[in-house]
């Protein structure tokens, strides 16, 4: 008897679920699939854009020599603090002058004897020449008078450039800047002989203001020049350089802050690596830069009236280039291969692959799948704000 109670409680249990599952389904709960994700879209923007090569090279010193003694003596004085900046013709070394100034001395007081010398064989000559046109003298004695004063003659020019070489060696016993410049620590102390073999080097000057700056230009790149150039009407000459200007960047620092001019061009391309050297020059009033630092370098080469130009963190790479998502038919998303260009603040020239009515992503790019529907809203490229966007969205998001 319990066991058919049992039995019967079974049962209706059963048939209890089954009526409670048959009216969820006349109910109608049925799966229902999440909206399309939202995405907000926006066109490139077109205006004119300056064409740039983007290079990389190196700075050197508009002038660097070795400082070195000329004479030889004993350094006397340094008269400078080392990797200070001098003017020109500042006094940098001293070096014993006894010596130079004796020899100085010696040299005038032989340009004195000469020039005496010279007077009484001037006065002779005279006294010879009028006893002559007398007829009391002879022209032999004319001759030998002659003779006396043209040695007595070359006895001062020659005393005279002992005079000078004496003088020039005097001033080389204060070692002068050549130029404007830093000059490094100095290789000698006080009391050190210099100059008995040869020059000793004392130090270096090196110029850094104006400051150069060399590059490399490939083969290809010279040739679309030339190509501009001559859609341009135009062909290029030397002494165009100054009027065409060049930017400079270091690694720390953002853009291209530092502005020059062309200066140089390599009249032939290295045959070794098919590049052409150009040297570009600018001010450093600040000696911000200094020589031998990697920059780089920014050439303008053309303009481009009608540039698209989108946000260049919508700008995606894979192994087959460069693509960005745009709003395709039915709001679909399709990926769309694009040649890019330079970069213009948060914007990057978009070379081919657009037209100016494509809508591209440029927010919800991670829920943007190519092939699949989304929601669009439509902003403009204006790469501040939507920079603000993403940063108030990611906020909310955490």
């Amino acid at each position: 008897m319990r066991g058919r109670l049992h039995q019967a409680l079974r049962l209706f249990v059963t048939f209890a679920g089954m009526a409670i599952l048959a009216g969820c389904e006349e109910s109608g709960n049925s799966y229902v699939p999440p909206p399309p994700p939202a995405v907000r879209i926006a066109q490139p923007i077109q205006q004119p854009v300056t064409l740039y090569f983007e290079l990389t090279g190196n700075t050197a010193p508009l002038n660097a020599v070795d400082i070195e003694a000329r004479v030889q003596g004993y350094i006397q004085s340094i008269d400078y603090q080392d990797g200070k900046l001098v003017k020109k013709g500042t006094k940098l070394f001293g070096i014993e002058r006894d010596t130079y100034q004796a020899q100085l001395d010696q040299a005038k007081a032989s340009l004195a004897s000469q020039q005496a010398s010279q007077v009484g064989a001037k006065q002779e000559y005279d006294r010879q020449v009028n006893l002559s046109k007398q007829q009391v003298t002879t022209q032999t004695a004319v001759d030998s008078a002659k003779a006396t004063l043209d040695e007595a003659n070359a006895a001062i020019l020659n005393a005279q450039a002992n005079v000078e070489l004496a003088t020039i060696n005097l001033g080389y016993t204060e070692v002068l800047a050549p130029f404007d410049g830093i000059v490094t620590d100095h290789l000698v102390d006080i009391g050190t002989l210099v100059g008995v073999s040869g020059p000793t080097k004392l130090a270096s000057i090196v110029q850094t203001d104006p400051l150069y700056a060399y590059f490399n230009v490939s083969e290809t790149q010279v040739l679309m020049i030339k190509q501009t150039l001559a859609k341009q009407g135009h062909t290029f000459r030397q002494t165009d350089l100054p009027n065409i200007p060049a930017e400079i960047g270091l690694q720390t620092e953002e853009g291209y802050p530092h502005k020059g001019h062309l200066d140089y061009v390599s009249p032939q391309l290295d045959a070794s690596t098919g590049t052409l050297q150009v040297r570009a020059l600018f001010d450093n009033k600040d000696h911000a830069m200094l020589p031998g630092l990697f920059v780089r370098v920014r050439v303008p080469v053309g303009h481009n009236d009608k540039a698209l130009l989108v946000r260049d963190d919508t700008i995606g790479t894979n192994q087959l280039g460069s693509y960005v998502l745009a709003l395709g038919k039915d709001d679909v998303i399709e990926q769309k291969r694009v040649k890019t260009g330079q970069r213009e603040g948060q914007l990057r020239v978009i070379e081919s692959g657009l037209d100016p009515a494509d809508w591209i992503v440029v927010q919800g790019v991670q829920q943007a799948v190519p092939g699949s529907k989304v929601t669009p809203e439509k902003i403009e490229m204006n790469p501040t704000a939507n920079a603000a966007g993403d940063a108030k969205t990611k906020t909310t998001t955490q």
